[in-house]
């Protein structure tokens, strides 16, 4: 939706409001997605979430595409960021049971993808854009692309999901939602998604005295630098401790950006900005491999809950900067980003000193 912002507000005759408006219903659903679906694993089973999940979040892309109004494309929201969070928190379980050896390398190559597809997605809708397609067609046509993959989740081997209360009592990971570690690591990812969403949604306009494509390409920059981040780190994580990794990562990332904050020489600071972009890479999918790691019996609530609360870090600081950007300007505002990486790394090193309660 971003790559097709523009035609969006012309077709709707909206104005920024009405398009954060949407965002803000999307990333709301989108965590209550991620949430509600892992607990729902644990009760109906991983593949029936999936497969709904799926369908859910193609169903609503389909309507957003079909929608005649502004308050049906709004409506369509709710389906496509319920099924989003379910197929986002889902997927992140299921590779945390099938890969409990690995989850480090699985992890980073799953979110690989993820930044593939960031990458990609606009080139390509801009280019059928350009091409003359209508952004209704193109919206419709990925909508479709979910039903062959609910398809496949349908018939795929894969682990159950069900919650094993026994095991799990057994195990002390009855009530992970109340425990300690668990807080640590959605306080952490939401600090990193916060920081990392607030990086790339302010790249382009901190980087306002340079031509647009220079900027534009220094946050293909970043992004490019977070699916290289995720790609070596899959071939180390597995060899070090995955929290001492995931928070040197987050001080590299912090020390990255403050250098790209204050260089005066803009070349210098797109650079030091790919290179927080490789540091940050891996933060994200070793947070959830940390949380695989401390309660393996429930992988389903804990990649669901991570999920949920990474989703806040996205909606609540990004706005701010905009606020803080009209204030105490935009470069006081993109600091904040370090102190979020800094603060995320700091609850990775709490997480080591709190045991899980027996």
């Amino acid at each position: 939706m971003p790559s097709l912002i523009r035609s969006v507000r012309e077709a709707f005759d909206q104005s920024d409001a009405g398009i954060g408006l949407f965002y803000l219903v999307y990333a709301t659903l989108y965590a209550s997605g991620s949430f509600l679906g892992g607990l729902a694993t644990e009760r109906l089973g991983r593949r029936t979430v999936l497969v709904g999940g799926a369908a859910l979040h193609g169903a609503g892309i389909v309507l957003l595409g079909v929608a005649p109004t502004w308050v049906v494309f709004m409506i369509a929201a709710v389906p496509m960021g319920l099924g989003a969070g379910v197929l986002d928190g889902g997927n992140n379980g299921l590779i945390l049971d099938l890969y409990a050896r690995g989850r480090g390398r699985a992890l980073n190559l799953l979110h690989l993808f993820f930044s593939v597809g960031a990458l990609s997605a606009p080139l390509t809708i801009g280019l059928l854009v350009d091409g003359g397609i209508d952004w209704q067609v193109i919206v419709v046509g990925t909508g479709l692309v979910a039903f062959p993959l609910a398809a496949l989740y349908g018939i795929v081997a894969m682990p159950a999901g069900r919650r094993d209360r026994e095991a799990a009592r057994a195990s002390g990971t009855g009530r992970i939602a109340l425990q300690g570690p668990l807080i640590l690591l959605g306080l952490a990812i939401a600090l990193y998604v916060a920081s990392e969403v607030g990086v790339s949604s302010w790249l382009v306009r901190f980087l306002e005295p340079a031509p647009l494509t220079i900027a534009t390409a220094a946050l293909s920059l970043y992004w490019a630098g977070l699916a290289a981040g995720r790609l070596v780190s899959s071939a180390l994580a597995d060899r070090f401790d995955h929290r001492r990794f995931a928070a040197a990562c987050s001080v590299a990332m912090a020390v990255a950006l403050a250098g790209a904050i204050a260089a005066p020489w803009l070349p210098v600071s797109i650079a030091l900005f790919g290179l927080a972009g490789v540091a940050s890479g891996p933060i994200y999918p070793m947070i959830v491999a940390i949380g695989g790691d401390r309660y393996p019996d429930r992988s389903a609530a804990v990649s669901g809950f991570l999920g949920g609360t990474a989703v806040v870090g996205s909606i609540v600081y990004p706005p701010v900067m905009g606020l803080m950007s009209v204030t105490v300007g935009l470069p006081v505002a993109m600091a904040g980003n370090v102190v979020l990486a800094l603060a995320c790394a700091a609850a990775l090193v709490v997480v080591g000193r709190v045991r899980r309660p027996d």
